[in-house]
């Protein structure tokens, strides 16, 4: 693991809060991951339940700048604790030459997705990888692994999608997975980069779930068609969209229910993410 001779103690107390609050009861973790699937009916009364940007959880610690859609760390909003089985979407910006130091996880399906520059990952299953825009990574933490992520630019900052989603069992293998998704195969189409049965080349993840990104010209349209009894989630990623209709910008996001067909048309250049879940 690299050292971190440059982290604080203000950061290391940052991710003991966060990473404690999150993972050191698992009784309690699991108990709010319950309530994540289950306690959010009134989401469901409304086909599409836009979650605005600028009132995401989150702040700027420095080192890192962080938005929170969903409840996190010392943010906490009963009303967005998650959607269905996804339970973390933080967008992250990390200051050049530092990051996050080696800490646990368990029993989570772990996505990061970097939007500009890169993001250096080790674990403690002897990985050690270079994350890259438009990669495709899970990590199963199952019944624990310890990670760090860090940006090894002296100059340039990195910004990222964090993503958890709940996986179907508890005490996995812990595992890691990275693919590399060419822009020409998202360009004006939904590309799956994630799913359970690793479906079109895309990683595996271990829930009932399926992750797609697209990137948009102003104007350029793609659609997706949901099964019966399934449920969606919007991230813009960069831009801004119309998603049926409703306008969606940089960081918003939406919560899709009772919605057969959906339609995300480009209204800025674009970036979003599509989670179709059980």
């Amino acid at each position: 693991m690299r050292s971190y001779s440059l982290v604080t103690r203000k950061q290391l107390d940052f991710h003991s809060k966060i990473f404690g609050l999150v993972t050191s009861d698992l009784a309690l973790h699991r108990a709010v991951l319950s309530f994540c699937a289950s306690a959010t009916p009134w989401l469901t009364q409304a086909m599409i339940q836009i979650r605005p940007s600028a009132e995401r959880g989150g702040g700027n610690h420095g080192w890192l700048d962080t938005k929170h859609t969903f409840s996190f760390a010392d943010y906490w909003d009963p009303k967005w604790m998650g959607f269905r089985s996804l339970r973390v979407i933080n967008e992250d910006h990390v200051a050049p030459n530092t990051g996050f130091p080696t800490h646990p996880h368990r029993d989570m399906e772990i996505i990061t997705y970097v939007l500009e520059g890169k993001l250096e990952h080790k674990d403690s299953l002897g990985t050690g990888s270079v994350i890259l825009p438009g990669d495709g990574q899970r990590m199963t933490a199952g019944s624990g692994i310890r990670h760090s992520e860090f940006n090894p630019s002296t100059t340039e900052s990195v910004h990222l999608l964090q993503i958890w989603i709940q996986p179907e069992k508890a005490a996995l293998p812990p595992s890691y997975e990275q693919k590399t998704f060419p822009e020409a195969e998202k360009r004006g189409k939904l590309r799956l980069i994630a799913s359970r049965n690793a479906n079109d080349g895309s990683v595996k993840i271990n829930q009932d779930a399926k992750l797609y990104v697209s990137l948009l010209k102003p104007g350029e349209e793609v659609a997706h068609q949901f099964d019966a009894g399934r449920y969606g989630w919007l991230q813009v990623a960069r831009g801004a969209v119309e998603l049926n209709g409703k306008k969606l910008n940089q960081g918003d996001g939406a919560a899709i229910s009772d919605e057969k067909h959906l339609s995300i048309k480009g209204a800025k250049d674009a970036e979003v993410l599509l989670f179709d879940l059980a």
